[in-house]
């Protein structure tokens, strides 16, 4: 908009064809197209105006917040897919809902060198790979999101498939029970409710659904209550199997799923009322893992 100050990309032409301005020069834009396609109307310090297309300014705080982010060139020196810590396969897989054509979904932790953690370019919170079907979050992050009890990250504590697990990866495996809590109930019944709610909205103004979707949800319910009733989150659907393969062939009537759901929700309540799980996960012994896990990575042999 206008008022927006900006640094020229490309060096500015007086109109003699000499150079008024150097790449990099600071001006304020006084003039805005009502479109990408057209220029940009900047007046630089000594009341020199030019037109510039999108293309060749920038704002001034992505300038100067580019200096400092972690671009391709800085993460280029490390391989940071080396510093991976645990790995797991995940989804229909680890779900036990697998058909012949099914992906392997690959999730984990990756612990990035000290220095690069340090630096003024910082870390990526995820390393994503779309052709393998693999994504890995950055320790810092993935502990954040299990003490909030994200079922994402829950299930991939207690994925049945393990493909590569460090010592210090280990540490990690070992207190997964300390990321459970009763904030599983507010969680998986929170997302379930709302998600549900979209697909009656779905169902009514499209008249179709994703029966995939559905079958998910239903599947976090039936793990939610037994992450209350028993302690550790199951990731097999066992004796479910049947029941949630006709959900995502679309077999079953959505009136029948929705009687199944909120019978789900009833059960998660009286589950949360009875549970032996804390109110809360135990912050203490995460940031502890978390600090430890920095130490380490000051040396260079991965932990």
């Amino acid at each position: 908009p206008v008022g927006t100050q900006v640094v020229s990309q490309v060096a500015v032409r007086a109109a003699d064809g000499g150079i008024a301005h150097p790449r990099g020069a600071v001006g304020v834009i006084v003039a805005a197209p009502s479109d990408a396609t057209h220029a940009y109307r900047v007046r630089f310090p000594d009341e020199f105006q030019c037109s510039l297309g999108r293309g060749e300014i920038v704002t001034l705080a992505h300038y100067q917040q580019g200096v400092m982010t972690a671009s391709g060139e800085a993460l280029a020196e490390y391989n940071l897919y080396d510093r991976i810590i645990y790995r797991c396969i995940m989804g229909s897989r680890a779900f036990g809902l697998d058909e012949a054509d099914s992906d392997v979904d690959r999730r984990g932790v990756y612990l990035p060198p000290a220095d690069l953690q340090w630096s003024l370019h910082g870390v990526p919170e995820q390393l994503e790979n779309e052709q393998t079907q693999e994504a890995y979050w950055e320790l810092q992050k993935f502990i954040t999101l299990a003490l909030k009890a994200n079922p994402n990250i829950l299930e991939c504590l207690y994925s049945p498939l393990v493909e590569h697990v460090t010592p210090f990866g280990q540490r990690l495996l070992d207190m997964r029970e300390r990321f459970l809590s009763k904030l599983v109930y507010q969680t998986y019944n929170g997302y379930v409710m709302s998600q549900f709610k979209k697909l009656s909205a779905d169902l009514r103004n499209h008249g179709q659904l994703k029966w995939k979707h559905v079958m998910h949800l239903i599947r976090l319910l039936l793990a939610g209550v037994t992450v209350l009733r028993e302690g550790h989150v199951p990731v097999r659907v066992e004796r479910h199997r049947d029941q949630l393969l006709a959900i995502r062939r679309g077999e079953i009537a959505w009136d029948e799923v929705e009687r199944w759901r909120q019978s789900l929700h009833v059960e998660f309540t009286a589950a949360v009322e009875k549970t032996s799980l804390p109110d809360q996960p135990d912050y203490l012994a995460a940031n502890a893992l978390l600090v430890a896990a920095r130490r380490a990575a000051i040396a260079d042999a991965l932990p």
